[in-house]
Parts: C-alpha cells; sequence; structure tokens
C-alpha cells in the first residue's frame, strides 16, 4: 500500500488537476504570541508579553488551504462578514489561489474570528467573535445561489465543513447533497451534532470518536459498542462509508459490513487544532486521485500526524506529504528484514486477512536483473513474499570461500527495498527446512532449473495444503556470470 500512495503524491497529485468545492464555516484564526515572566497584581492572572501575531484562515477556510496546498484547485463557500477580519481572510484565500466566489459578505453578521493567546506554547485564553443569530432568508438564498453556481462547474468533490455556526443548516445540506447526487459528485461531510439526518445521502461523514458518540447516543469509552452504532449510522443515512477519527487510536473505516482500523501516525503531539480539517482534505484529495477508501484514509493519517506536531491551526503541503511517505518508506524497507519471532507474528496476522504466504530462498550475491524478475514472478505466486537469506557462512559452505561478494546485512538491506519482497530473514543452515515449517507457507517457489520433487520443503508445504511453484529463470543472468566479468 505505501507504494500505491506514494506513486500517488509523487505524480498524480502533481500531474492530474482536480478540483473541489467546500462548503461550510469559514473562520479567521488569529494567535497573539508571547512569554509569561509574572502574574498580574491585578488579578492572579499571568501577564503575556506580546511578541508577535499571526493569522491563519480556519474552520472550513482550512479545508479549502489543506486542499489547496495538495494541488487541488478549490472553491470557497460560506460567509463572511464586511469587517476587517473578512477582507483578512479573503485574501488568505487568494493567495492560496482559492476562489472566493462562493463567499457571501453580510452585514448581518461578523466574520467568525477565534483569538488565541498563547505564553510560548501554551494557549492561555481564547476570545470568540461571531453571531448566534439565525442566518436569515436573504443570506440563505445569496449562498444557495452561488453554490448552484459552482455545482454546475461540477466540481470533483464537495466537502462540508460544518463547525455547527450556522452555514450548513438543513435546508443548505439536502439541497447540496440532492444537487450534488444527480451530478454525480461525491460529497464528504465533516460533521456536526446530536441528529445527522441533514447528511443523509452523502457519500461519507468523518465524525471524531466524541462526536459518533453523541450522534450514537452511546459512551464514547466503549470502542466496540461506539463502532457498532456507528455501522447501523452509515446504514440508517445510506453512506458509502464512515471514518472514526480516533486520536492516537488511529481512524476507524466502516464500509461494506466490515470494519477497518488505521493505526494513528503521529510520532509527536503539539497541537491537533485542526487535524480533523486535513484528514478530510486529505481522504478527498486521495478519492479524486483513484486511491480506494482505505488508501485515501491512510493517507490522510499520515496528513494528521504531519500537522499534529505542529503549533496552531496549519495546513498540510503537498511536499511534506512527500517527505513524510519517503521517510516512511525507508522505515519499512529497513523494517521488513526481522527474526524469526517476528516474521512468526507476521505471518499469523496476514494469514488472518486471508493473504496467501509465498516463500522462496537464495544467496542473492551481486543483485541483478535474474534476480529481480524471478521475485516479482514468485509474489505473484500469492500475496506476501518471504526470503529466506542465506548468511555469509552458509553461502561460503555452498559456493566456496571466495563467496559471498555482498555480506549478508548488505545483502538483506538491499532485498528489503524491492516492492516484490515484503519479509527477509536470514537462516545459517544448509537447508531452509527448519525455517519453512516454522512459517508454514501457502506456495513455496524455486527456479525452472529444479524439478518440484528436488525444492526442499516442497513435500511439507504440501502436506498442509499448500503448493510448489517453479519460475522461469533469465538466460544469461547469474552472480558467476558477472563475478568472471570483472575478473577478466
Amino acid at each position: 500500500m505505501h507504494d500505491q500512495l506514494l506513486d500517488a503524491v509523487r505524480h498524480r497529485f502533481a500531474e492530474q488537476r482536480r478540483s473541489a468545492l467546500v462548503i461550510g464555516d469559514l473562520m479567521l484564526d488569529r494567535y497573539l504570541i508571547g512569554e509569561v515572566e509574572r502574574i498580574s497584581p491585578e488579578a492572579p492572572v499571568p501577564v503575556v508579553l506580546l511578541k508577535g501575531q499571526d493569522e491563519r484562515a480556519g474552520g472550513a477556510a482550512n479545508v479549502a488551504a489543506n486542499l489547496a496546498l495538495l494541488g487541488i484547485d478549490t472553491v470557497m463557500a460560506g460567509v463572511i462578514g464586511k469587517d476587517a477580519e473578512g477582507a483578512s481572510l479573503t485574501a488568505m484565500l487568494h493567495t492560496l489561489n482559492i476562489s472566493s466566489s462562493a463567499v457571501v459578505q453580510s452585514a448581518e453578521r461578523p466574520t467568525i474570528t477565534k483569538t488565541r493567546i498563547l505564553g510560548g506554547h501554551q494557549q492561555m485564553m481564547r476570545l470568540d467573535q461571531e453571531s448566534r443569530l439565525t442566518f436569515s432568508e436573504n443570506e440563505t438564498r445569496a449562498l444557495l445561489d452561488l453554490i448552484d453556481q459552482a455545482l454546475r462547474q461540477k466540481p470533483d468533490v464537495v466537502i462540508l465543513s460544518d463547525y455547527a455556526k450556522g452555514v450548513l443548516s438543513e435546508e443548505v445540506c439536502r439541497k447540496v447533497i440532492g444537487q450534488a447526487g444527480k451530478l454525480g459528485i461525491p460529497v464528504l461531510v465533516d460533521p456536526k451534532g446530536r441528529d445527522y439526518s441533514k447528511y443523509r445521502g452523502a457519500t461519507a461523514l468523518t465524525p471524531n470518536k466524541k462526536e459518533t458518540a453523541e450522534a450514537c447516543g452511546v459512551a464514547a469509552s466503549d470502542t466496540a459498542l461506539l463502532l457498532e452504532n456507528a455501522a447501523k449510522l452509515r446504514d440508517q443515512l445510506g453512506l458509502q462509508f464512515l471514518a472514526v477519527t480516533r486520536g492516537e487510536d488511529g481512524i476507524s473505516l466502516l464500509e461494506n459490513e466490515q470494519t477497518m482500523h488505521i493505526p494513528a501516525a503521529a510520532r509527536q503531539v503539539f497541537d491537533v487544532s485542526g487535524a480533523g480539517d486535513t484528514v478530510i482534505a486529505t481522504l478527498a484529495a486521495g478519492l479524486v486521485h483513484g486511491l480506494d477508501h482505505r488508501q485515501a484514509l491512510q493517507l490522510a493519517n499520515i496528513a494528521a500526524g504531519i500537522v499534529v506536531g505542529k503549533v496552531g491551526t496549519v495546513p498540510v503541503t503537498r511536499e511534506e506529504l512527500l517527505t513524510e511517505l519517503i521517510s516512511q518508506g525507508s522505515f519499512e524497507q529497513a523494517d521488513k528484514i526481522c527474526e524469526l519471532d517476528t516474521l512468526i507474528a507476521r505471518v499469523k496476522l496476514w494469514k488472518s486477512q486471508g493473504q496467501r504466504i509465498v516463500f522462496t530462498n537464495g544467496c542473492f550475491d551481486l543483485l541483478h536483473a535474474g534476480h529481480v524478475t524471478y521475485l516479482e514472478a514468485a509474489k505473484k505466486t500469492g500475496d506476501k513474499l518471504i526470503l529466506g537469506l542465506n548468511t555469509d557462512r552458509s553461502v561460503s559452505a555452498l559456493k566456496g570461500p571466495s563467496r559471498p561478494v555482498i555480506h549478508e546485512a548488505d545483502r538483506a538491506r538491499v532485498l528489503a527495498a524491492l516492492e516484490a519482497v515484503d519479509a527477509v530473514i536470514l537462516f545459517d543452515e544448509d537447508t531452509p527446512l527448519t525455517l519453512i515449517n516454522a512459517i508454514r507457507p501457502d506456495v513455496i517457489v524455486k527456479g525452472s532449473d529444479y524439478t518440484e520433487d528436488q525444492v526442499v520443503g516442497g513435500t511439507e508445504v504440501k502436506s498442509w495444503g499448500g503448493r510448489v511453484a517453479l519460475i522461469d529463470v533469465v538466460p544469461g543472468r547469474s552472480t558467476s556470470r558477472i563475478i568472471d566479468k570483472l575478473a577478466g
């Protein structure tokens, strides 16, 4: 899966132009940053010495910012006030190349603004500016007219970013979901509130654990009951899937009568502000670029792990996501090299997922095109390929004192970098029979220069219902030929 994610971000995100319409509660996030040196003599409160300030796109605008920085052509729809904060937010959108053509400027309410006072990295206080008045008929009509025009441009995806500030009323949600459905446009929703009926007919919802518990009327602490009721909610609303974000426990994907858990990707958490915005934006970006639900959520999980390592509401960029994927890929490659107890645990997990285990073995000294072609063909006989690699001692016993040319640790590391190989394990015995009996593969593979009855472990694999596969070797490719050529 990792290679598919890397390919999508590296190539498809960069080369394929996709579009999105984000509808929701726009906010301006303002940060007053200083240092706390003393307690006020006027009251028992800290005195923050102001050092600087910053303003960022928040709420639904942060969803749009994430999409834009992932390379998606984005249109923003919502309501702002005719004030300095609204002008500042609009300027930010334009800087990010986000269209504000569907944003209504209203004289009836201020731009929603959250001002956070920070002492160092610690948030001391938050001041909110907003109107709690219900949106007027004129505001709603103006917004729906602009949304209708944006939908007629047929974006690849629509995101409803609901912060329960009034933009996404039942009327707006119903009309948007209905019109998008007629146009064949998927609708993803980051929901709020206890009643999700206004989202019926959407493609997917991405509530967090607390929101899911409130909507289902169960305790957030009982994970099994929570997910059971979330699955019922998905069916009641007619969703394709529901993704419950569970903080340090990752994301649970509920679709097609099954639940799949994706572990959290964060290494260090500084601030969870905006993580949900990043999740739904990256999920949308992944889906419109051809990833399936699980892959897109895996990517969203990685993106969220990046942004929670920052302070404040900060979107993820395509470059950051690509860097993280490359970094994880390097770690995963080295992680393929494992000891027997670790390998047995992985095999048990793979088999529980219904995956067929393939085993092959060899010296693989001076890796060449014949080796790579052979391993790629071996992988195709099942789902997970385990490579038993001869240690230096056993290679010398088989090939003579001048071999191997490459040290066992280096051979293992290079083989682990191959996409076809899922695990590498060194063995020191003359044959891999003990190893084969320990992992009990479904398929054992050797080159076609062997006959089936010559394959070590073949009888044993057949005894538990497996089979032997013989792969054609690439003619003219061998380590010995390379050594002879170098010597000549």
